[in-house]
């Protein structure tokens, strides 16, 4: 938040700026900036990716570094113009730390606290909203495939759920935005 002497504004990242007269488009320069920021994540990802759909891939995530990264897509191209829609859709999440901010580019430490809550028993009403998700998201689960994605974010769901209180609709919201196995949906 950015106090000026004539009004308080708060600075709304990719979208604009909101003050107490209204919505401010940001300046071209700034959307240009981060066109071009963006775009080079999305080269770097779509082309160095290190994540496959596996089985051993899987088992290999409790391993790996804290700090590792697992990159890019599972199953299909990467497409940009989806692509800039997932992390811009994604920043209303930012204040729940486990929910990752770009759906290519997960911190191995994220997944490896995830993968737990894939097997937790959640209560009737949780499970309802689980259940739910399952339904009516795109790829009708987390992912299209019962892969390392599939167990991560199906226990992000959960601990979403148990934790946050996340009804059914807002998980289909978080799953459609971190669809990671490529596409342009």
């Amino acid at each position: 938040m950015i106090n000026t002497p004539s009004r308080r504004t708060i600075v709304f990242g990719v979208f604009g700026v909101a003050t107490a007269a209204g919505f401010l488009a940001r300046p071209a320069s700034a959307v240009a900036f981060e066109d071009r920021e963006l775009a080079k994540r999305f080269r770097d990802l779509s082309q160095n990716g290190n994540s496959t759909c596996s089985a051993k891939f899987t088992e290999s995530i409790a391993s790996m570094p804290p700090m590792a990264r697992i990159k890019g897509s599972c199953c299909s191209p990467m497409d940009l113009k989806r692509y800039g829609e997932q992390v811009k859709g994604l920043v209303k999440y930012r204040s729940i730390p486990m929910i990752p901010t770009d759906p290519y580019d997960i911190p191995a430490a994220t997944a490896q606290q995830m993968l737990p809550y894939y097997d937790l028993k959640l209560t009737g009403d949780e499970q309802k909203s689980y259940d739910y998700a399952m339904a009516n998201s795109e790829e009708k689960g987390p992912c299209c495939c019962p892969c390392w994605r599939w167990k991560v974010y199906g226990g992000l769901a959960k601990y979403l759920i148990h934790e946050h209180g996340f009804d059914g609709n807002r998980i289909v919201d978080v799953w459609d935005l971190s669809d990671g196995c490529g596409g342009a949906m």
